[in-house]
């Protein structure tokens, strides 16, 4: 049984240690993630992705505006039915059989005027009619080499002239918007890296309370030997013990799920271990709130939707404002038309052909309806201008609020920097002075609680540091680093 146990423990060890040596561990600054976070998160590819959809629809828009070139034809269309025709031998009316094969085709160029929201178009026909039921001469050519046709709306809803100003403006909102986008990845990657950062401190500081503690109750157990404490102390040291050993498996936990979170943000697999170093100092950086907020208002995606909505709901009254009264549209167009039994004599005379239209609906009794439709828009267009007025003053608010915050980071980094080398040492001189017996156990565990809170601290200050500095970033879509406005190369997010 020995020979059998020993190989499989051996085997089990060695195991476990291939496993240990397969994980790759990479340590990682707070700039390291932030870089990783930009080029592989899930949430910039998704970012990355929106803006394709919006730069393809604005690709759309543009595309109204440029001549289009259709070529559309129909074969076979076959019809044999009876047709009422005039017999000017017999000085009546008779109806006559007729057997047709056609093959028609088109070729057509069409362009939008954004102008007038009218529609101009070139238009070259070509038709081969087959006549069965004729025995010589079968075979006709209808010919119409060029027709110009022009359809003018009249008194109508022009929604070419209203997308020249919506989609340009939601074009450019989509474009800040995804600079936005990336500076909310930023704050997400900051948010992960203290996570986990504080996880790691946790579990340092678990480990040294384990230790301290486990070496405290041995020595209590020592003195209650000796008759120098009482037991109540070395109940408390004990359970001081127990404490630390709950606490450091929470500890180790916490750690694991914190750096699963971080190793799926940043798009890492299983084989990596992550661990992270902490930044030693914040730069002593002060903006100017009149700044940031003409910054904000030039840049800052959130306004450009609020004039996005205000134009939309604008759109809207016009398009209901027109619907509800008279409505026309003049149609005119000219051409030449021929045809032959020969190809190509059925380009060789061709006749003009010339038509003018026009086209009127004047709703007469809608009960209501049209003017139902333009109070209702009416009452958007107004509730969103009283909406956008409200929603600029909160902006403001708080983005004054917001920098206001952020100037007082760098002093909080600083004094909680401090507090905690102040609280580390406090912990130290009094865990010399229980040793030699000059202090109570609960002034010692007093000591450790402020060491480990301060600890604590200083990484949440230099966390919350980050964050309003981004947050700040995304508002303002402004580097106040380096001075310059945040940039892009929106040409290489189409590859």
């Amino acid at each position: 049984m020995k020979r059998l146990i020993i190989p499989v423990i051996t085997g089990a060890v060695l195991l476990s240690t291939l496993q240990v040596t397969a994980q790759e561990i990479r340590k990682l600054t707070l700039s390291e993630v932030i870089r990783l976070a930009e080029e592989q998160s899930p949430n910039a590819l998704m970012a990355k992705h929106r803006f394709r959809s919006s730069y393809w629809q604005y690709r759309t828009y543009v595309a109204q505006y440029r001549p289009s070139l259709t070529l559309t034809g129909t074969t076979p269309d076959y019809s044999t039915a009876f047709s009422r025709v005039w017999n000017s031998q017999l000085n009546e009316w008779q109806y006559v059989s007729k057997n047709i094969l056609q093959t028609i085709g088109s070729l057509s160029l069409l362009q939008n005027i954004g102008l007038t929201g009218g529609t101009i178009a070139l238009q070259s026909d070509l038709t081969l009619e087959t006549d069965f039921d004729k025995d010589d001469e079968r075979n006709k050519y209808i010919t119409a080499p060029l027709s110009v046709r022009y359809i003018q709306p009249l008194f109508r809803y022009n929604s070419l002239r209203w997308e020249k100003k919506t989609e340009p403006l939601k074009y450019e909102a989509a474009k800040k918007t995804f600079l936005a986008n990336m500076e909310a990845v930023h704050t997400e990657a900051v948010r992960n890296f203290f996570n986990l950062t504080l996880a790691q401190i946790n579990k340092q500081i678990a480990e040294t309370n384990y230790l301290n503690a486990d070496t405290l109750y041995r020595m209590a157990q020592g003195r209650y030997q000796l008759g120098t404490i009482a037991e109540d102390e070395l109940l408390q040291m004990q359970l001081s013990w127990l404490n630390s050993e709950t606490s450091r498996k929470e500890a180790d936990m916490n750690l694991k799920d914190r750096e699963i979170r971080l190793r799926s943000f940043l798009g890492f697999n299983e084989n990596i271990r992550v661990e992270l170093v902490l930044p030693s100092e914040v730069p002593h950086l002060q903006v100017d709130v009149q700044e940031v907020l003409d910054l904000a208002h030039a840049n800052n995606p959130q306004l450009l939707n609020q004039q996005l909505t205000l134009l939309t709901a604008q759109s809207n009254l016009a398009q209901a404002k027109a619907e509800k009264g008279l409505n026309a549209n003049l149609i005119a167009s000219f051409g030449l038309r021929d045809q032959d039994p020969v190809f190509a004599n059925a380009y060789t005379e061709s006749n003009r052909q010339q038509t003018i239209r026009m086209g009127i609906t004047m709703p007469i009794l809608d009960w209501g309806l049209g003017r139902g439709r333009y109070l209702m828009a009416k009452s958007s267009l107004e509730l969103a201008e009283v909406q956008s007025r409200q929603d600029q003053v909160d902006f403001d608010q708080n983005l004054t609020l917001d920098v206001e915050q952020f100037n007082l980071q760098a002093d909080q980094v600083r004094i909680a920097a401090k507090s905690d080398t102040v609280a580390a040492r406090m912990y130290e001189v009094t865990k010399a002075r229980f040793l030699i017996g000059k202090i109570q156990v609960l002034e010692l565990n007093n000591a450790d609680t402020r060491k480990d809170t301060n600890r604590r601290a200083y990484v949440q200050a230099l966390q919350n540091y980050w964050t309003y500095f981004y947050n700040l970033r995304g508002l303002a879509l402004y580097d106040f680093l380096n001075r310059k406005p945040l940039e892009t190369n929106y040409d290489k997010l189409l590859d």
